[in-house]
């Protein structure tokens, strides 16, 4: 595979990472969520606007986004993991900076969910699991998508990846919590929402 062919793919892999998938979704039914809740295009602020179906099939969509270029783009060609993870890096850039969207995206969570499907699942399903526990025991989105960046960045280094792998899913991580930089600053200020579940009646 020439170099052209790399620089075509990851070009492709941004563009599809900077299709809001959330704001498609929140115009269909007639509201732009950049206007709703937190503002962010995401799932969580879907999920929040929007109801449980809409913010789990913005959600899929998203990480699809990432999975897709990290996972296949490679069959083409390109057995080196290394090349899952630039076009995966790509398609979050294009989520947390969108050219459709004068650079104003979202924070990478189920996008990168997605790469790290493709290129590390243990790593994925660990970072889902610590998500939904510091999730269900705090009521923070913010907070487990954080403590889920770290625990994704801990097995990178503890399983058997590779240095060029850890490495990225520790850039991975690390944009993850930078991008939640202001959820931080809430969180340690007490002002931070809690995602509050509807009651049964």
């Amino acid at each position: 595979m020439t170099i052209i062919t790399v620089i075509l793919l990851t070009a492709l892999a941004y563009l599809l990472g900077s299709v809001p998938f959330g704001l498609l979704i929140s115009k269909a039914k007639g509201v732009d969520i950049r206007k709703q809740g937190s503002g962010n295009i995401g799932a969580t602020n879907v999920l929040r606007c929007l109801g449980k179906p809409l913010g789990i099939t913005c959600f899929i969509l998203d990480a699809l986004k990432g999975f897709l270029p990290a996972k296949l783009f490679p069959i083409l060609g390109l057995t080196d993991p290394t090349f899952g993870i630039l076009f995966g890096a790509a398609a979050i850039l294009g989520h947390n900076f969108p050219v459709f969207l004068k650079f104003k995206g979202g924070k990478g969570v189920a996008t990168s969910a997605g790469v790290l499907l493709g290129v590390a699942p243990l790593a994925v399903a660990i970072g889902m699991l610590v998500w939904v526990v510091v999730f269900y025991t705090s009521g923070y989105v913010s907070l487990g998508s954080i403590i889920a960046a770290l625990a994704v960045i801990a097995t990178g280094w503890t399983a058997s990846y590779g240095s060029v792998i850890a490495t990225a899913l520790t850039l991975l991580g690390g944009l993850t919590i930078y991008r939640h930089r202001t959820n931080i600053q809430r969180l340690i200020a007490g002002t931070e929402n809690k995602f509050r579940r509807k009651s049964k009646v």
